[in-house]
């Protein structure tokens, strides 16, 4: 099966501008393609998970990845899928999540090869604009009209869009026109939710330089209620283990729905297209196999196999009834969490990451949900010792969530 017909079997195609033009280039080799990171965090999470693996199996294919990091557009912030305007970094703050993001992708994209990846920084080109210049260079290619009736703004525009955030299309455009002139990127892909930007920068080059560019979006990881996945109480499943463990990763993809397994073993794991349609037809218990499949194929991916394993081990301890806390994820509570020698059980849920709120950590408890060493919690108002705290005690959340808290020595 060829590249092209692999992504569309697995369901990662959402858009193209020219599909039998972007399956010749793919299937042959001949695309120098990029994808854009912006540095809002200094880590991955998996909402990037599914373009790096995008990169990785066009690299395999003989395509030419470009990692574009986005210390430039950083100072802007990209308005798509977002109600209010992103928090302003500081410049520190953006070259340090660059750092970092370039650290992580080299697990997932091999910079070294015939065909390897190259990893550039959009500052070394937008930051020494000067805007009048620019204005006059590519101002009169874009279409205010256009630029309003494209989705990246449309939810917006009745809260209202700043200027700031107005010019991060003509920012993303011109990356794409940079990267053509410089390297020979002849391709962009993306989330669905960049295609109005991706189209701009086509629009671009097309105006400019009288030439043909193409864009790809991939299809968004969204779960069966429609959701987009990648989400837990406590925020995003981050790619740096220091911020989500091994085991955490593990876990969150062990309790995907029924619904959600197969599609996303088709989506993200690098198992043979041929195997997944036989899993097509499993019911009940195995898919609680495919949900053990798809946590260990994503956690060697990302964190290698020996963390995968330790996972999955950790994993078949708890559901069990092991004893085996060793990796399970933990919280240190230092003793000004405590009041009176003790904190509150609703407290607890919320220091550990386990509710987001005071009030849904109520809603929990008072739906039988959380247990302590595996005894239910009865009352709202329980509360957890300093002498308990020392030795460590492990919390349950529903049938699938562990965590640990343990008070600092």
């Amino acid at each position: 099966m060829k590249i092209y017909d692999e992504l569309v079997a697995r369901g990662l195609i959402a858009q193209v501008t020219d599909e039998p033009e972007i399956k010749e280039l793919v299937n042959n080799g001949k695309a120098t393609f990029y994808i854009g990171f912006d540095p809002t965090a200094d880590s991955l999470h998996v909402g990037h998970f599914m373009a790096l693996c995008l990169m990785k199996r066009l690299q395999i294919a003989g395509n030419k990845p470009v990692v574009l990091l986005g210390g430039g557009t950083g100072y802007i912030g990209d308005p798509s899928g977002r109600t209010d305007m992103r928090s302003m970094l500081t410049p520190e703050t953006i070259q340090h999540n660059c750092e970092c993001f370039k650290k992580q992708m080299s697990r997932f994209i091999d910079f070294e090869g015939e065909n390897a990846a190259i990893a550039v920084n959009n500052a070394d080109w937008l930051l020494k604009l000067n805007y009048v210049e620019l204005l006059r260079e590519v101002g009169a290619c874009f279409s205010v009209n256009n630029m309003l009736r494209a989705e990246c703004y449309k939810q917006r525009m009745e809260r209202g869009l700043s200027f700031l955030e107005f010019n991060y299309m003509i920012m993303q455009s011109y990356d794409f026109y940079h990267l053509f002139k410089e390297y020979g990127c002849n391709m962009q892909f993306g989330g669905d939710d960049q295609w109005s930007n991706m189209l701009g920068g086509t629009e671009l080059i097309r105006k400019k330089l009288g030439k043909d560019a193409y864009a790809m979006t991939i299809t968004l990881l969204m779960n069966s209620e429609g959701k987009k996945m990648g989400k837990t109480a406590s925020g995003a499943v981050w790619l740096d283990p220091n911020k989500t463990s091994p085991f955490e990763f593990y876990q969150y993809w062990r309790n995907v729905s029924d619904a959600d397994v197969l599609k996303c073993i088709r989506m993200l794991t690098f198992i043979p297209v041929e195997e997944i349609d036989k899993m097509d037809k499993w019911e009940g218990a195995e898919l609680n196999k495919a949900k053990d499949i798809l946590a260990y194929e994503l956690t060697a991916l990302v964190h290698g196999e020996e963390e995968a394993k330790k996972a999955k081990e950790a994993s078949m301890a708890l559901f069990a009834g092991g004893s085996d806390d060793s990796n399970m994820p933990t919280t240190e509570l230092d003793e000004s969490a405590l009041t009176d020698g003790k904190i509150g059980i609703m407290d607890l849920l919320v220091v550990c990451g386990l509710a987001p709120t005071k009030s849904e950590a109520r809603r929990l408890v008072q739906q039988g949900g959380v247990y302590v060493d595996e005894e239910k919690v009865a009352a709202v108002n329980a509360t957890i010792s300093a002498d308990a705290l020392k030795n460590g005690v492990k919390i349950r959340k529903g049938k699938k969530t562990f965590h640990k808290a343990i008070l600092k020595a």
